[in-house]
């Protein structure tokens, strides 16, 4: 498979991350400067973010409006949300089953080689975070401008349903243009999107560079064992999920893969899911999903589709019960899944979200919350994992969807390939009065 430009560059970008935060990591002499080091490595990680995050509320805005106002009728966007939420339980729950089995199968706790934090030693984790009342309370905004000001998908997206499904209800003149607009708008965004992803191998290299200047090498040959079994369950629910995605769109998931490498890559390597927001919603397009249900989609799954979370969520958990011993019956095992199920649906937004997870619901079988600290060095490099799950998990369940909806029209192969926005079609823009 040819790569283009930007994978290339950015393949290069971890290569040279790795090799330049090993050398400063072992030039550094101690943990302080190795972690000042870091710390410029940062600034540049943080910038191409900040530009990242610049692009995602007015995209995210102005493609569900626009995919709206062109259904027509609210039954249109309950369908929808009704086949996407059914897609994202079943995901979500083979996610953590896999995870399950496959801690319990390659058991990397038992006879952990390190020293055990005590029981009662303290997280610093926001636990606290993940109350329902106060989520669900969170999901409704009090001021779209605060929304978008803080990139609070969620109530973006429950503002933009309102207002798109008004708009689509205006049948005159000016509601029509304001459609237009709105398309255009997106178009732009895409272009915007363009010109941010030129820096996308600098902050690569940053973020890769700044982990393992912090890091270091020897912490992944410490836990080789339980990373080795994580990204192992990963390539166990790849599988699944890229099979589900045959069963429905046939060979076009092939497409659909060779199509999104490049937002899968970014994520992996920054291990942030924002920074491959704008171009996955880029290349699903050039895929042939509709504008529609992209826009509808794809923000709830990054709300409420976090398949590499899951399985990281239940694989660790359970990692931390073989590390002090703890043995727990299967029943036992199940209910804890089913309590992950539910406690992750709330995470949206939170820092280190999978991992205030784990810690909230160890505590309720027993398990010491203080576990998490053992993964807490070699998270970035799980992180970085659970990250491209997410993204091409998100991926497939908004092309199934778009399919089940007969939503994907066909895109000349030479536009797919380009590394441009597609063009804006010829109907959705504006006509002179």
């Amino acid at each position: 498979m040819k790569m283009n430009r930007l994978t290339t560059w950015i393949v290069i970008a971890m290569v040279l991350g790795v090799i330049v935060g090993y050398a400063c990591n072992t030039l550094a002499g101690s943990p302080a400067a190795a972690k000042e080091i870091a710390g410029y490595f940062g600034m540049l990680t943080d910038i191409f973010l900040r530009m990242i995050k610049m692009i995602i509320a007015p995209l995210v805005f102005a493609t569900l409006v626009a995919g709206l106002a062109n259904m027509g009728d609210s039954k249109t966007v309950g369908r929808i949300g009704g086949r996407a939420v059914a897609w994202f339980v079943g995901a979500s729950l083979v996610s953590l089953m896999i995870g399950l089995i496959a801690v319990n199968l390659l058991q990397p706790g038992a006879g952990l080689g390190v020293a055990l934090p005590e029981a009662g030693t303290a997280t610093d984790l926001k636990t606290g975070a993940l109350n329902l009342k106060d989520f669900i309370t969170h999901v409704f905004p009090k001021s779209i401008v605060e929304s978008m000001a803080g990139n609070s998908i969620l109530q973006i997206l429950v503002f933009a349903v309102f207002f798109g499904l008004a708009l689509g209800h205006l049948h005159n003149q000016t509601a029509r243009s304001l459609v237009g607009t709105m398309d255009d708008i997106v178009h732009v965004m895409l272009k915007v999107t363009d010109y941010v992803m030129r820096a996308a191998p600098i902050g690569v290299f940053a973020a890769v560079a700044g982990a393992i200047t912090t890091q270091g090498l020897g912490m992944l040959a410490v836990f080789g064992k339980f990373m080795l079994g994580f990204y192992l369950a990963l390539a166990v629910l790849w599988a699944v999920l890229i099979l589900a995605g045959y069963l429905v769109l046939g060979r076009e998931v092939f497409s659909l893969l060779k199509l999104v490498r490049n937002p899968m890559l970014l994520g992996f390597s920054t291990a942030s899911s924002e920074s491959a927001y704008p171009k996955l919603m880029e290349q699903l397009e050039k895929f042939g999903v509709s504008n529609r249900v992209t826009g509808f989609v794809l923000p709830l799954g990054y709300s409420f589709n976090l398949d590499g979370s899951m399985i990281y969520t239940s694989f660790a958990a359970l990692f931390i019960a073989q590390a002090y011993g703890i043995e727990l019956p299967l029943a036992t095992q199940v209910t804890m899944l089913l309590v992950l199920m539910v406690s992750s649906k709330g995470i949206a937004g939170v820092p280190r979200s999978a991992l205030v997870v784990v810690a909230a619901v160890l505590p309720m079988f027993g398990l010491p919350e203080a576990g998490v600290l053992l993964i807490l060095g070699i998270d970035h490099f799980l992180d970085m994992g659970r990250t491209v799950t997410n993204v091409l998990g998100n991926a497939i369940a908004t092309a199934v969807v778009a399919k089940w909806e007969g939503a994907i029209e066909p895109v000349d192969p030479a536009l797919a390939e380009s590394e441009e926005a597609l063009p804006v079609p010829e109907e959705l823009v504006p006509q002179a009065a």
